[in-house]
Parts: C-alpha cells; structure tokens; sequence
C-alpha cells in the first residue's frame, strides 16, 4: 500500500488543494454551525458566571479545581500532536507525514489558544492575570518564580509563539502559491502580505529549510517540558495522589496519546469534508493508527506503575485515594477511564481496524473521551479526600456552568480549526510535490536497475 501516487501532477496538486479552501463539501459547513453554537452556549456561561461569581460553577474549598484545570490539562495535552508529527518526524525524515503535518500544526496551535481559555476562565476576575506576569513593579511586588504556576504561565506563551512561528514559517512557499493563483480580493491581499513576497530562489529556499530546521529543533524538546511542567503543579504538592514522581513522563504519554488520537479524528474528517482522500490515504492513516497504539501501551504501562507504586507504599491516604477511585463514587469514570484508554485501543492492534474508516472514528472519539476522564480523575478525587477528614464526602458533582464551558471550548476548537481549513491551505503543496518527485526517482532508479539486471 502507497501513501500516495508517484504520477499526480504538480498542477493538480495545487488545483485540489486551492479547490478545498473554495469547495468543501456541505457537511463543512453543517459542522461550522455546530461549532458556533456550542461556542455560544461557553460564551454564555462564562458571561453569566462573570456576572454573578464563581459560586454558580459550585467550586468550593476544597474542591477548588473542577473541570476547569481538567480540560486545561486535556488541551494542554492534545497540543502535543503536532510537535509529534512536524517536529520530530521532521528530524526523523519520515515522508509520511508531509501530506497532513500542516492540520496537526494547526491543531496544536489552537489547542494552546483553548487551553488558554481555562487559565482565565478558573481565575474568575480576568484581570487578575496580570499577576502572573513576570513583570517589574514600581510596588516592589515581583511574582513568585518558584511557583509551578508560574512556569506553566511562562512555558505555554512560550509553546504557544513558537508553535504559531513553526505553523506559519512551513506555510509560507503554499502563501505564495495561493498568492498567484487567486483572483483580486480580500485573499489575494492576505496571502500577498503573509507570503513576505517569496518567489522561490534558491536563496530563499535555504534559508527556509535552515529556519524550519531550528524551529523543529527547538520546539521538539520544549513539547516534553510543557507537559513535565503541567505534571510539576501536581507531582511538587503534598496532596495524596498527586505527590508521584512518575508524573511528568505519564502526563508526557498521556498527551501524545491523546493528541494522536485527536489527529486521527481530523483526519477522517478532513479527508472527506474536503475531498482529499487522494492526499490522506489510508496507508498514511495506517502509520498514525501504530503510532498511537505504540503510545497507548506507554501509557497503560505507567499508569499500571502509578496504581503500583501507591498500593505497594506506605502512604495510606493515597492508596485511600486509589480505593475510593475504584469503588467510591467515581468508580463509573475510573472504569471507564480504564476502559477506554487501555481496553479499547486493543482494537487498533488487528490489521482490518487499522484501515477501517467507521471503526478508527468511532475508536479515536472514545480513545479521547478516555484521556478527558483519565485528567478528571487526576483531580476530582484527590480534592474530594484529603488528608483531613474535614475534607472527606465532598463528591461534588460539576454544575451546569462548568458543563457548558467545556462544551463551549469543543466548539470554540472547532470554529477556529475548520475556519482555518478553509482559509489556509491544510494539505502542505510544496512538501507532497516533493514527496511525489522523491518517490517518483525513486521508482525510476528502481526500473532501470531491474532493466539493467535483466
């Protein structure tokens, strides 16, 4: 199986891709809609719980927390993909991942933008964050740098510039490329600014292929020290279940694992709501599928090693912890956590579901719904029994207000993501046209030393 044809022109390459940012087919725009509606419900529970306090998202001490840090720590999490596959892969010379590296980047960015949301949102005063700034003051009043959260302020602006950067220094050669081939406009205007006035000299083209060389370089090991940081807010506190030094490279697989995943359900439904199932093949799909089992398995293996290295120490309250996770009140969200994080992606390992369409989405949206819960449990339960008995039976069930936040960020994504695709082009021109010359010599080289055999 190829992942993709050696003899497609390079004019139709740029005629399908330039055809997608016009054309998509009528489910774009249905799932467009229900975006903006879904972000609508977020804008409207944030609006009210702006106005009223954060009483209505019923937080409380000691449960402080709730979905907020737990779908943060999930978008956190899902950013991780397009490191996965523009930076590293990159480095690696892998081809494969040429025709859809520019989505995963994408979906990285505005991962990071989502998460964002949450940091501002749990604050509850907006104008607060200010304070986490690592800014002078005239009061004498500095920021307290040895607080994990202000890494995870500094790590994720940090991320979050250079993950832009990466998305729009690789877009650039495609910018001139829509550049030239769309009429006067509002488009014509933005992709003649973006492009920086790129012609394709071989002077421009090294120095291109030298700064997305450092970009790659430099974000690949900022990826793993984003989520080491995350997993530092919990792993540097004293609260039972949190205090485990396994954390930063458990979150570090959770995140690939979930990142992956979401690759995978974007690329079923890019592959079909913009007509590139020439481009996003099944072969490519196959690789990502391997990818993400290999992943699932890390990370079944550490968190088989968390529950171990509680039950086996002497920490009585993290294994109370641990008991009250299987048996207690949230032991339908820890079994499924189990379920669908270690169980279902057994699925992945049988050679039909690798390249079945239905099965991968149906796989991918429960192998998601698996790494959300797998961050609520991180949280929920640890708040709900304490050390303290006065802290115990707080099994607070999150409010509606919470509920439509994270609801409210799906679609938030969504918007921003399918608004991109149709803006942008999502399938990289230039790097598949030298996929297709690359493997086209190659089968040159191959014919002419089977003729020479012969």
């Amino acid at each position: 199986m190829k992942d993709i044809r050696e003899d497609i022109a390079w004019a139709k390459i740029n005629q399908d891709v330039l055809k997608s940012l016009e054309n998509p087919r009528k489910l774009y725009w249905v799932i467009l809609f229900c975006a903006l509606a879904a972000f609508g419900v977020g804008i409207g529970c944030e609006v009210y719980q702006y106005q009223t306090g954060l009483g209505v998202a019923n937080l409380n001490n000691p449960y402080a927390w709730g979905l907020y840090i737990s779908t943060f720590i999930f978008w956190i999490g899902m950013s991780h993909s397009g490191t996965l596959l523009s930076a590293i892969l990159h480095l690696m010379h892998a081809d494969w991942r040429k025709p859809i590296y520019r989505f995963a980047e994408a979906m990285t960015t505005f991962s990071l933008m989502t998460a964002g949301l949450f940091v501002m949102v749990h604050i509850g005063r907006l104008w607060q964050f200010y304070y986490s700034l690592p800014y002078p003051s005239e009061r004498g009043i500095w920021p307290n740098f040895q607080s994990p959260l202000l890494w995870d302020a500094m790590a994720i602006f940090t991320y979050l510039s250079s993950s832009i950067l990466f998305l729009y220094v690789g877009m650039i050669p495609d910018l001139a490329i829509c550049r030239d081939n769309m009429h006067e406009g509002w488009r014509k205007k933005l992709y003649t600014l973006l492009s920086l006035g790129w012609e394709g000299t071989d002077r421009q083209w090294r120095n291109f292929r030298v700064t997305y060389l450092t970009i790659a370089c430099f974000l690949s090991p900022l990826a793993v020290s984003v989520h080491s940081i995350v997993a530092s807010d919990f792993a540097m506190s004293q609260q039972p279940g949190w205090h485990v030094t396994s954390f930063p490279p458990y979150f570090v697989a959770g995140a690939l694992y979930s990142g992956c995943s979401g690759i995978i359900t974007l690329f079923i439904i890019l592959r079909y709501v913009f007509k590139f199932e020439e481009y996003m093949t099944k072969s490519i799909l196959k690789k990502i599928v391997r990818l993400t089992f290999a992943i699932s398995m890390i990370w079944t293996y550490l968190n088989a090693v968390e529950f171990a290295s509680v039950w086996y120490s002497n920490d009585q309250a993290s294994k109370d912890i641990l008991i009250q996770k299987a048996t207690g009140t949230y032991a339908p969200f820890w079994w499924g956590m189990i379920f669908c994080g270690s169980i279902v992606p057994l699925t992945l390992a049988f050679k039909r579901a690798q390249t079945n369409i239905p099965v991968l989405f149906a796989v991918s949206l429960l192998l998601n719904l698996g790494m959300w819960l797998e961050r609520w449990m991180i949280i929920a339960p640890t708040f709900s029994h304490g050390y303290y008995p006065w802290t115990w039976d707080h099994d607070q069930w999150p409010s509606l207000i919470q509920w439509g936040m994270v609801f409210g960020s799906f679609g938030w994504f969504t918007m921003l993501f399918m608004v991109f695709c149709k803006v942008f082009p999502s399938v990289s021109m230039y790097e598949v046209k030298e996929m297709v010359y690359h493997r086209s010599l190659h089968l040159k080289k191959s014919e002419t030393a089977e003729q020479g055999a012969h």
